[in-house]
């Protein structure tokens, strides 16, 4: 058997979502890890909307919604004491589908992706890692250690590294990993109270020089502390944090299931792709956890450069194809670590000023901001990317309405606008009557051609009637077409060199 045209390193969320996503292309690959098992730590929580977008053209949104937990609302504590609370359910009503934050702990995210995985008959090798690799002008040649300590050279077309931060793939590319680490030392803990009184909201708790966060963390009674270590502690444990987090946030401890120490780091490569090799995920850049972008990060990056490689592969574009992917993942990655960053060290500064944001402003600015429609909404679009556009890109074209090309495609509130999604495929979308002329192009070039009756949610949306959005098949627009435009399909096609035509995969069930 011929080797498969993929390497995939790293089998975290980055690297699984790559691999469902391949799998459902029917594009062939090779999955390793070099950790003998799946992490057993929660670590990342938030599953945003536009993941569970991701995940819902899978079939596989609502088996992840059933696992979470829907977050209600943030409980702003000082000193101990509530001090204001905000409600945040269903906070992006009539933007998604999925108008909330999930809270979902990553190992348990990671088991369902891996049972799903397992379904297409594709497993993770364990305890397999990347040595080294070369690049030529036609592929890649990886020496690879496998779980049973030896050593083979192999052949791929493409190698993707999802592999962290301390990734081999970026150290063989030899690019940059700018940026820092802030001064403080944090702990995790995953813990179980001696009243349980799991709810779904997140809790902030401040202090002079400190703050806390409790999150719901499992199904069951768990919830996850996060917060400050106290500067001049070498060797943290539980109960050097315990006095400052059971006061802050006005709780008692019973059980401590899991506790860690970390530091934050903020950082992004100078490039994400050299020759056939790709960053993706943490490997390409890391945020401060502000907002829980990190890991949807990551997992957008797989969904963006998946459909590519596969239109490639399957013969469907130009090799050129695959020059849109660090451009347009690269700009968001630096826009998010600053966007992040100044907001993190605003929540963690020391001395006065930070004392004073903290105890006071925080307080008064949150439940302030989202007590307005506008600014619950502002708020979700930033939380839940589905904000990301790609307005520079070279597949990027025209504007109808209030949607251009590269933005993402609005969800209608009515019609389910977002149901072609789920082929994974290039389609045509016109909300009211649509041209006889377009769809006669369609036809040619083998497009599907979806048509949606006109409706409130569509003009709430910003589609124009009668106009005419060609949508990748990661559901950004790539082409906006005013009412009557005609051509235009045609020359998108022989200006990308691009051929439609359906995926040949069949549909991933949601059991496991």
């Amino acid at each position: 058997m011929s080797p498969p045209p993929v390497l995939v390193v790293g089998a975290g969320p980055t690297g699984l979502n790559m691999a469902l996503r391949l799998a459902q292309h029917g594009v062939p690959f090779r999955l390793i890890d070099q950790h003998e098992a799946p992490a057993q730590e929660s670590r990342a929580l938030a599953v945003h909307a536009r993941t569970l977008e991701y995940y819902r053209q899978l079939g596989l949104a609502e088996a992840l919604v059933a696992a979470g937990t829907e977050v209600q609302g943030i409980r702003m504590h000082e000193g101990g004491q509530e001090r204001a609370y905000v409600d945040i359910k269903d906070i992006g009503r009539g933007l998604s589908p999925y108008p909330f934050i999930l809270d979902l702990p990553q190992d348990e995210h990671e088991h369902l992706l891996v049972a799903w995985l397992r379904e297409r008959g594709v497993e993770v090798e364990r305890a397999t890692s990347l040595l080294s690799f070369t690049q030529g002008e036609t592929g890649v040649e990886a020496s690879i250690s496998t779980a049973r300590g030896h050593a083979e050279t192999a052949r791929f077309d493409y190698l993707l590294g999802c592999d962290g931060a301390r990734s081999k793939v970026r150290e063989g590319m030899g690019t940059g990993f700018d940026g820092g680490t802030y001064q403080h030392l944090y702990y995790v803990a995953d813990v179980r109270l001696d009243i349980p009184n799991r709810g779904r909201d997140v809790h902030l708790a401040t202090g002079p020089e400190t703050f806390a966060l409790r999150l719901p963390a499992r199904k069951g009674d768990m919830e996850r502390l996060i917060g400050f270590v106290p500067d001049g502690i070498e060797q943290p444990t539980f109960e050097t944090v315990r006095g400052s987090a059971e006061h802050l946030l006005g709780v008692k401890v019973a059980e401590v299931n899991w506790f860690s120490t970390y530091r934050v780091h903020h950082r992004v490569a100078s490039s994400f792709r050299e020759g056939r090799a790709f960053l993706l995920g943490d490997a390409g850049h890391l945020h401060s956890p502000v907002g829980g972008q990190g890991m949807n990060t990551g997992i957008g990056d797989a969904v963006n450069l998946s459909w590519k490689l596969a239109e490639v592969l399957l013969g469907r574009a130009p090799p050129t194809l695959l020059d849109t992917y660090e451009p347009e993942r690269i700009a968001f990655a630096r826009e998010l670590v600053a966007t992040t960053d100044r907001m993190f060290r605003a929540v963690v500064a020391e001395g006065f000023a930070g004392s004073v944001f903290r105890t006071t402003v925080m307080p008064m600015l949150v439940p302030a901001a989202t007590h307005f429609a506008a600014g619950r909404r502002a708020l979700f679009r930033f939380a839940s990317q589905i904000r990301i556009r790609y307005p520079g890109s070279a597949l990027s074209e025209g504007r109808a309405g209030d949607i251009a090309g590269g933005d993402r495609l609005p969800w209608a509130d009515g019609p389910d606008n977002f149901a072609p999604l789920t082929t994974l495929d290039w389609h045509v979308q016109v909300h009211g009557e649509a041209h006889a002329a377009l769809a006669a192009e369609a036809e040619e070039l083998s497009l599907p051609l979806h048509r949606f009756d006109w409706s409130d949610g569509a003009e709430r949306a910003g589609f124009a009637r009668g106009a005419a959005y060609l949508v990748r098949p990661d559901g950004h627009i790539a082409l906006a077409m005013e009412p009557r435009a005609t051509g235009r399909l045609r020359a998108y096609a022989r200006k990308h060199g691009l051929r439609f035509g359906r995926s040949s995969a069949p549909p991933l069930s949601a059991r496991g």
